[in-house]
């Protein structure tokens, strides 16, 4: 279990993990041009293009799927002429965010997602033992009131997951139509 109070020091906000779900491209290059309304004192706030190969093209990916690669082979995999494109942006990732599972790793990263679901503004949590995280999303919640913003918890006790937001320390997806 996390501790409550533990400081946030550094956020990521990541954009085109998907590169033809635009919602969370065009806010990263927003923030990028003029990332006032994101900055707070005290804290890193490091809004990020996450598969930009994906994104020229408006497709979801370029070799495989970035968000099921953050995985300890992937992420420790040698870097070979044939390494997949989004293996090695991984990896690229990994370097600038984490590493993975370590004190060095971001505090926080807010994964940017869009869906054909019906599903509106959601929040994906893969922990819920982790106290941070869940008081998070409770001020998120009290903050979108009345708008709903349900919470999807994908939690599997023996499960590591693989996605991009895995990297920090606290991960949260964010899913909007």
């Amino acid at each position: 279990m996390s501790s409550p109070c533990a400081r946030v020091r550094r956020v990521g906000l990541f954009g085109g993990t998907h590169g033809n779900e635009l919602s969370g491209v065009l806010l990263v290059r927003h923030w990028q041009q003029d990332g006032a309304e994101i900055q707070r004192a005290g804290v890193e706030v490091k809004p990020f293009l996450t598969n930009p190969r994906a994104v020229e093209r408006c497709t979801r990916y370029i070799d495989c799927d970035l968000n099921r690669v953050f995985d300890p082979e992937s992420l420790g995999r040698p870097v070979v002429e044939d390494i997949p494109y989004e293996v090695r942006r991984a990896q690229e990732i990994n370097h600038i965010f984490g590493p993975k599972g370590s004190d060095d790793a971001y505090d926080l990263i807010f994964d940017l997602h869009n869906t054909t679901s019906n599903m509106g503004g959601t929040i994906i949590l893969e922990n819920s033992r982790d106290d941070f995280t869940i008081q998070m999303v409770h001020y998120i919640k009290n903050a979108l009131a009345p708008e709903p913003c349900p919470v999807l918890l994908i939690e599997h006790p023996s499960l590591k997951y693989a996605t991009t937001r895995s990297v920090a320390k606290h991960p949260v997806g964010k899913y909007q139509i």
